[in-house]
């Protein structure tokens, strides 16, 4: 996850080079390091440096690394001769290259090639079954044909070998949630918050899916998981004090007759209201009457 000041940084320095100010190199070797999805920027800058012979002998080696990022921005914005372009220079660079040959079959992926596409990711996963970046093109491929079981196959397959991937667990998860898979996708955010215990998204996320799925104990583990992102986030994620009143809310109308819930549920809701009422006080007082129309259709004003 980028840092806001590193996303500072970044912004600055494409404010810098958009206006004429210098540091393309500098902006995409930090847009490279960040992984941040830039494309058209990418292109535009790294095209900039790649048709000045000048500017391109003074990289160095870095020069092919240029390549392989404007290939794969060019790609990303459909320009697709300028992508083969880019390839074909890298190819006379480095024959034979199996990262090479992965732009080759993005390049055939970006076409619609899918048949083509498959068979070249096929080929290189034999010559090295560990390629992160080819099991993952491969579930996005299948995404993208609208293969949702196929894209969950090839994650499954690929979270059996790397395990510790956040972002493999996550899109998966959501894979699962489209789909209406939800004890599933629990199971995925339960691995996700073991890995990352103090990540609020990863307890939202679950407490959400909890509460989708519904029943007294999801309701009561989903409460739990909305209070701990209210905690991680110092009380300040507004969706999760929603969360507590229509869990505290459904709760409240399966264990009626039962005073010690009852009364806890109470003082959570009114915790919660309170809250929601001062948050939009600051950030949105125009919309206080319709939360407050709001908090008394659930009976929590």
């Amino acid at each position: 996850m980028v840092s806001k000041t590193e996303e500072a940084q970044v912004n600055r320095l494409e404010n810098q080079v958009d206006n004429g100010g210098g540091g393309a190199w500098e902006y995409l070797c930090l847009v490279r390091k960040l992984k941040l999805r830039r494309s058209d920027k990418v292109l535009k800058h790294g095209l900039s440096i790649l048709n000045d012979p000048s500017k391109r002998s003074s990289l160095g080696h870095e020069e092919w690394t240029l390549y392989e990022q404007v290939a794969i921005a060019a790609m990303d914005c459909q320009c697709l001769d300028v992508a083969k372009g880019c390839i074909n220079v890298l190819q006379k660079k480095f024959p034979g290259s199996k990262r090479v040959g992965r732009l080759e079959a993005m390049l055939l992926e970006a076409k619609g090639s899918w048949a083509e596409a498959g068979k070249a990711y096929s080929s290189l996963l034999e010559d090295n079954a560990l390629d992160q970046v080819i099991h993952k093109r491969r579930a996005a491929m299948e995404k993208a044909q609208g293969n949702l079981s196929g894209a969950i196959e090839c994650l499954n397959k690929y979270l059996e070998i790397f395990m510790a991937d956040h972002d493999a667990w996550r899109e998966l998860a959501e894979i699962y949630v489209s789909l209406q898979m939800y004890k599933q996708a629990a199971f995925c955010y339960e691995e996700l918050i073991l890995s990352q215990p103090t990540n609020p998204l990863c307890h939202l996320a679950y407490a959400d899916v909890l509460y989708t799925v519904g029943g007294l104990e999801n309701l009561q583990a989903a409460k739990k998981y909305y209070a701990s992102v209210i905690d991680l986030t110092g009380g300040k994620n507004t969706r999760a004090l929603f969360g507590i009143c229509l869990c505290t809310c459904a709760i409240g109308q399966l264990t009626k007759g039962r005073n010690k819930e009852e009364k806890e549920s109470l003082e959570l809701q009114s915790l919660a209201a309170t809250a929601l009422e001062k948050d939009y006080k600051q950030i949105a007082p125009s919309k206080l009457s319709l939360l407050r129309s709001t908090l008394k259709s659930l009976k929590l004003a």
